[in-house]
């Protein structure tokens, strides 16, 4: 377990390229099973999920090269079992988006209870109940044990929640299932729409990416693919924070500018000065404001996934927030050990907080216990005065790679131990 030690009160400026998005490549590497031809993923983020997801594959029988680096090779000729390694599973929630391409290939899959942030909040009962509309029955068994024996049948599906991997769990069966599915409540993020449009490459039919009714006609045989991964907005993002509340200068490339709209919008809130310049965000020194209330929506609302560094950066600003996660409150819990670096935190409940600012932040010891929460926490300690030691590092890189040496390219005073 490695400990980020950071010497905070700097103000950071610079530039920062961002990678591919991880939720992106995750179900565009479980949709290489679908086809026995090779497949090429670039920009690609070299962060540990990836890798896992990428030994995932290997332990099925697909050929994979290029782990760690930004271009992915994938073949899956030939599929050699259909109960991924149970460790590895354990450790990536993604894994669930093996379900319907092993379905596919072997008529069976045999998934442990996935892995990743939260694991006991956030269950694939979404997941679950659209890969049984498409003909999957239920094998007695510990985890999550599923069968076709008529195969994969198209079927018209209601999500009862616009889950993101809910509905690419729907997505990769329906391309398997000979003819026509349809898939409403759909998820609409653009991981979702990166996942149609790499499987329209591999040859499938599919209209309505990008809104709420997806119709998917599947059940061709599939052929290789080659795709470049759009930029991470949610990283794009967090790098902004990271600028914003060490009143730095800092240029961000490589997000698209319809996908940052949601991250402008929501930092405009609290009167932080950006432009979008094409792929490239500029965020310059800014005298920050209080929002009154910022709420969470579905895309392409204010995302879940930047409530932990938005409610950081209210620290910062001048009057009180109100900040509404109504899709996770853990996030929320793991902010709490501000309140001994000096910050004013309020928890009404475990989806609403009132932040009170600006604080003067102070260094302290500090517990990453998921993804966007342990970036929030290394944004705090860049503003705050004195030591801090954010740790486990481990999970905070399942997200970010490089992160120490990009902190320090933008003249952060931090180091791994």
């Amino acid at each position: 377990m490695s400990t980020l030690i950071i010497e905070g009160g700097r103000r950071l400026s610079g530039v920062v390229d961002v990678a591919g998005n991880k939720n992106a490549a995750l179900p565009l590497m479980a949709a290489t099973l679908l086809t026995t031809e090779p497949c090429v993923l670039t920009n690609v983020p070299r962060i540990v999920d990836v890798d896992v997801m990428a030994r995932l594959l290997l332990d099925l029988g697909a050929e994979v090269e290029g782990i760690g680096s930004p271009t992915l090779h994938i073949r899956c000729a030939e599929v050699t079992s259909h109960e991924p390694d149970r460790a590895l599973v354990g450790r990536l929630r993604g894994s669930v988006l093996l379900l319907g391409p092993l379905l596919a290939r072997t008529g069976q899959a045999f998934v442990a209870p996935p892995g990743g942030d939260f694991p006991a909040r956030r269950t694939i009962r979404t997941h679950l109940e659209a890969l049984t509309a498409m003909g999957a029955v239920h094998v007695a068994g510990d985890g999550h044990r599923l069968e076709v024996p008529h195969g994969l049948k198209p079927a018209s599906i209601y999500l009862d929640e616009a889950s993101v991997t809910g509905t690419e769990t729907a997505l990769l069966a329906a391309a398997a299932a000979p003819g026509i599915s349809e898939i409403r409540h759909a998820a609409c993020e653009p991981h979702v729409v990166e996942l149609c449009e790499f499987l329209a490459l591999m040859g499938v039919g599919i209209t309505g990416a990008g809104s709420h009714t997806i119709r998917v006609e599947g059940g061709t045989r599939l052929g290789s693919a080659t795709k470049a991964l759009y930029g991470d907005y949610i990283e794009a993002g967090s790098w902004a924070v990271v600028g914003a509340i060490t009143g730095g200068e800092v240029e961000i490339r490589g997000a698209r500018a319809i996908d940052m709209e949601v991250v402008t919008a929501t930092l405009r809130k609290l009167s932080v000065t950006c432009r979008q310049e094409g792929d490239v965000l500029i965020v310059e020194p800014s005298r920050l404001i209080g929002a009154g209330r910022l709420t969470t929506e579905l895309w392409p609302g204010f995302p879940s996934d930047l409530v932990s560094l938005v409610t950081v950066l209210a620290t910062q600003a001048e009057g009180a927030t109100l900040v509404h996660d109504w899709l996770y409150e853990l996030r929320l819990f793991a902010l709490e050990q501000m309140s001994g670096m000096g910050a004013d935190l309020f928890l009404c409940d475990p989806h609403r907080i009132i932040v009170t600012g600006p604080a003067k932040l102070k260094g302290k010891a500090l517990d990453s216990r998921d993804i966007r929460s342990g970036m929030a926490l290394i944004a705090a300690a860049l503003a705050a005065t004195g030591q801090s030691r954010v740790e486990p590092l481990e999970t905070v890189e399942r997200g970010y790679s490089q992160l120490v040496e990009r902190l320090q390219s933008l003249g952060a005073q931090v180091a791994r131990v």
